[in-house]
């Protein structure tokens, strides 16, 4: 199957054109502001190569008779609390009618809940959870302002997505927004300004976009979305499985670097379609010791052991892609249930060997039993719950050590048969 094409039709289907992505995508950032508003703040992300795009940012802009009222720095890794205030004060400051963010997952997140805060008011926490952004915006009749979402990572997708991940340092765990009001308006991705990325950022963000298709193919089985999902998940997961390694081996692989992109959008299409669950939840309680992409990489194989009985036609499918590239053996249509589960946690295992990637937890430098209970703490948390709940094999709150427990200690140790099956 020719998966690029695949994906571009899907995205496509999901999008339509409003989505401007490719290689040269900002140089239509001006036309796009300039039916939007007449004043624009730009939040951007500093990176090496990156001055000369927010450059061409605010050349486009001023082409396009579009102010650009202030020019802000983006905030630190998985958008910490203090950020988000200090940006929403230079929204309030600003009076912008368009937002521009140019950045990770982490700055668009941050302008997201920006913007919720200057035009709503309140607490951040109030927000936190699913729909409370909506509640209140129809409670006060007022609507949010068009977000121009430039991804400049192959990772999150939040350019796409409804989602805001915001973190708070102080007790080292992340909360999240879930709202269809907070979606970017307007999402770009240039392509080509991943092409310098480090190889530790372009991992962590491929195998992010792994995630957030594997994690809704399991939560979804039962779907009616569920053969849509699957199409997603398959396309996605596939050109990260063929090309992550052809972009480790050369970095200057741009084909296969576009090939990422177009996966992890995928996996932003994915997560609109359906949620992510356990390895999400977990990955919340680690953000002081890993990134994200990578701790939910980390967690996805042990999940997948407890998940298996509930997903097993998800489960060949992503076998069968791991099979194709090499990294199992095992006859997986004779499988199933939870031995099918093992055989193909051990297939990602192997992948992640293959690319040089941590596949246990007592391995990243840092990580204690201290996270452990803070995650199993979090997972209790009724702000959290869509995850528990999203999960295939779901999980009440008084199940969580029993079940969850297990699943962490097995991937503190890197062993599979300590999981537990419900």
């Amino acid at each position: 199957m020719d998966y690029i094409e695949k994906a571009k039709q899907l995205l496509k289907d999901f999008k339509g054109d409003r989505y401007v992505y490719g290689k040269g995508a900002v140089n239509q950032v001006g036309e796009v502001a300039k039916g939007l508003g007449k004043k624009a703040i730009l939040l951007h992300d500093s990176f090496p190569g990156s001055d000369a795009y927010v450059s061409a940012i605010k050349e486009q802009l001023k082409k396009s008779g579009v102010e650009l009222d202030r020019s802000v720095s983006g905030p630190g890794p998985n958008a910490p609390l203090e950020d988000v205030y200090r940006i929403t004060d230079e929204l309030k400051a600003s009076g912008a009618d368009v937002l521009i963010s140019f950045g990770g997952g982490s700055t668009i997140d941050a302008l997201k809940a920006a913007e919720v805060m200057r035009t709503l008011g309140g607490d951040l926490e109030d927000y936190f959870g699913v729909g409370n952004v909506t509640k209140t915006v129809e409670k006060q009749n007022v609507v949010l302002t068009p977000h121009i979402a430039i991804q400049t990572a192959a990772s999150s997708g939040a350019h796409l997505t409804k989602y805001s991940n915001i973190t708070n340092l102080k007790t080292g765990q992340k909360k999240l927004i879930v709202d269809e009001a907070i979606v970017p308006s307007d999402p770009f991705f240039d392509f080509s300004v991943t092409y310098k990325a480090p190889q530790s950022l372009t991992m962590d963000g491929a195998l992010d976009g792994i995630a957030h298709s594997l994690e809704v193919l399991y939560g979804s089985a039962n779907s009616d979305k569920y053969p849509l999902i699957k199409d997603v998940a398959e396309t996605s997961i596939s050109l990260v499985v063929d090309n992550l390694k052809k972009v480790i081996d050369d970095p200057n692989d741009e084909a296969a670097r576009d090939a990422l992109c177009l996966a992890t959008d995928l996996g932003g299409y994915a997560i609109m379609l359906g949620g992510t669950n356990g390895a999400h939840l977990t990955s919340f309680s680690l953000v002081d010791v890993l990134s994200h992409g990578r701790a939910c990489a980390m967690m996805n194989p042990y999940y997948t052991v407890f998940f298996a009985p509930a997903v097993e036609d998800g489960l060949r499918m992503v076998g069968g892609i791991y099979q194709r590239a090499g990294f199992t053996d095992a006859d997986l249509d004779s499988l199933s249930g939870r031995e099918l589960g093992i055989a193909v946690s051990e297939a990602m295992l192997n992948y992640s060997r293959e690319i040089g990637f941590p596949v246990k937890l007592s391995e990243v430098e840092g990580f204690t039993d201290k996270h452990i209970e803070r995650a199993l703490t979090a997972a209790k948390n009724p702000q959290l719950r869509m995850k528990l709940q999203n999960m295939p094999v779901p999980l009440e709150p008084e199940q969580i050590d029993e079940f969850m427990g297990p699943i962490l200690y097995g991937a503190r140790d890197g062993v599979l048969t300590k999981i537990r099956n419900l």
